[in-house]
């Protein structure tokens, strides 16, 4: 599901107005029925609700005016307070506005601080708001009386419904420019926004439903401009292909681990249950000789390989020829396998001399981080680049780039993107909101994962669970996608099943396979998702 610009949406809204030829004014009263719709649901009816209806001046504030109608026709009881005068209201904002008047449903206009203090105890009185106030056109931090509004609403704590955006929001921008809105439930309209995805704004826009308003799914897509995708279930179920009834273990990729040190073998054999789990025919973990007895005794279905030592128990540098010598279809490189110099003369071997696609995580990036020129430049024909996939979380992203860590989250987007552009690798940088930055300058935003994630080892299984989808799609777009989405589904399947606070790395393995069948072909999905309704579609439950 593509993410928009502010720019963009303007766009779109602008080729269905004037190419297609379906008139603002009908997107407008669509959207209108979205949100009902979505409050309908939220609030299992409408009859006797309690609604204030808090508007602005422009196509946001008509959106609520057209909300405000169609809930006093459902017989909720409805307040309708508009943050303006009547003669600031233009276009087919004043023309709800005028069918408002017509219907005897009265409009309190507050234009200034004294107005608010008259009406705010009746406006707040509700059982739910409706934030109509400001959509995608903010750009700067709120001001003088809509930011008095927007901070007695937060002190409330009434659940609100944000049309489009919460008010306060950047559309473009991850962070707030000010104060804000903090959102219940966010109809974003068309489709979703980056502010609603993007951390830490996000956080304010509750749960998110995209609701169609009438932009046909050809305009979205065809927009020129930067690629921003939002990953769904329907994204990725066709990217699982069914297991064939005559497949065999080599069917399915064989992937080769290359992780471990002295004290932190756990790594290496994460890496390789994750692999196995993701449903990788063949795994084979290599790790220094020092360490192979303990690795070899943690799980019976992975093959091992010795490796020589080095004098400080990681990979010795003579190994790099043993494993260019290896058969297998994808490499993990990195986790727990230290940073001494004779690990970085195997990565950078590898990097440099293998074709296989490789998987580039912890121990690996750091040691790379301090090689200058270590990673392919981007159109350079003069070397025959194998497929790198680097997974850094922000520490590591930013030791690879130079910035400090707090740049890296500030910017996650740009930062991503740019890093693969500039050396055509594939990025996933690591964190709430995983982001899949392609070579092509596309990018994907996962929805899945949970806090609880935040914990040792986790890192380790997505190595070896985009590393074994690597080795059996050879797609590295699709497989980073797979990968990264059933990966974080996974954490909140063992989330919901035994909380957040107690998870641990080994619990997401145990879970990848009901991941896959969660979203797979296999599974039932005639029935539709939470609060998803006719035109309106659910992408984030927080």
């Amino acid at each position: 599901m593509r993410i928009l610009t502010a720019a963009q949406m303007r766009e779109a809204d602008r080729f269905t107005i004037e190419k297609i030829g379906i008139p603002s004014i009908v997107l407008m009263e669509n959207a209108g029925h979205r949100v009902v719709d979505a409050l309908r649901t939220m609030c299992g009816g409408l009859s006797g609700l309690r609604v204030s209806v808090l508007s602005g001046r422009g196509n946001n504030g008509g959106d609520g005016f057209v909300v405000a109608r169609l809930l006093d026709s459902a017989d909720a009881e409805v307040r309708i307070f508009a943050l303006c005068d009547a003669q600031s209201v233009t276009d087919d904002a004043a023309v709800n506005l005028g069918v408002l008047r017509r219907l005897g449903l009265p409009v309190t206009h507050v234009v200034s601080d004294e107005d608010w203090r008259a009406a705010h105890q009746e406006a707040l009185s509700a059982d739910v708001l409706v934030d109509a106030l400001v959509g995608i056109g903010l750009r700067r931090p709120l001001e003088g009386l809509l930011r008095a509004v927007v901070l007695d609403v937060n002190v409330t704590k009434t659940p609100v419904v944000s049309i489009d955006l919460p008010t306060g929001l950047a559309s473009d921008e991850s962070s707030p420019p000010g104060d804000a809105i903090e959102a219940a439930l966010t109809v974003t309209l068309g489709a979703p926004k980056l502010s609603l995805l993007a951390q830490p704004a996000a956080t304010l826009a509750g749960d998110l439903v995209v609701a169609d308003i009438g932009i046909p799914a050809t305009v979205i897509e065809d927009l020129p401009g930067e690629r921003l995708d939002l990953l769904t279930p329907e994204d990725v179920r066709p990217m699982i292909p069914p297991r064939p009834p005559e497949g065999h273990k080599g069917s399915f990729g064989h992937v080769l681990v290359v992780a471990g040190s002295v004290g932190k073998t756990g790594a290496a054999v994460l890496a390789a249950r994750g692999a196995l789990r993701a449903g990788a025919g063949l795994v084979t973990i290599a790790v220094p000789e020092c360490c192979l007895a303990q690795v070899a005794s943690l799980a019976p279905e992975y093959m091992t390989l010795p490796l020589p030592d080095s004098q400080q128990g990681g990979i010795g540098a003579a190994a790099l020829e043993a494993l260019l010598a290896q058969s297998c279809d994808a490499i993990a490189v990195g986790p727990g396998i230290g940073t001494d110099p004779e690990v970085a003369t195997v990565v950078s071997g590898l990097l440099a001399r293998t074709t296989r696609p490789l998987v580039l995580d912890a121990d690996a990036l750091n040691v790379l981080a301090s090689c200058p020129g270590a990673f392919p430049v981007a159109g350079d024909t003069s070397v025959a680049s194998p497929t790198v996939v680097l997974t850094p979380h922000p520490g590591e992203m930013a030791r690879l780039t130079g910035l400090t860590t707090a740049e890296v989250q500030d910017d996650r987007i740009s930062v991503a993107r740019r890093f693969a552009t500039a050396h055509g690798v594939t990025v996933i940088l690591k964190g709430a909101h995983t982001l899949i930055a392609s070579p092509d300058g596309a990018v994907a935003i996962n929805p899945t994962g949970n806090p609880g994630m935040a914990t040792g080892g986790t890192g380790d299984v997505l190595t070896g669970v985009v590393t074994a989808w690597l080795a059996r799609l050879r797609r590295v777009d699709i497989a980073c996608q797979v990968a990264v989405y059933t990966h974080g589904l996974a954490g909140d399947l063992a989330a919901d099943a035994q909380g957040e606070a107690g998870l641990i790395a080994t619990d997401l393995v145990d879970y990848l396979g009901r991941a896959v069948l969660a979203i797979s072909d296999s599974e039932d999905h005639s029935e539709p998702a939470p609060r998803d309704v006719a035109g309106l579609h659910t992408v984030l439950s927080r």
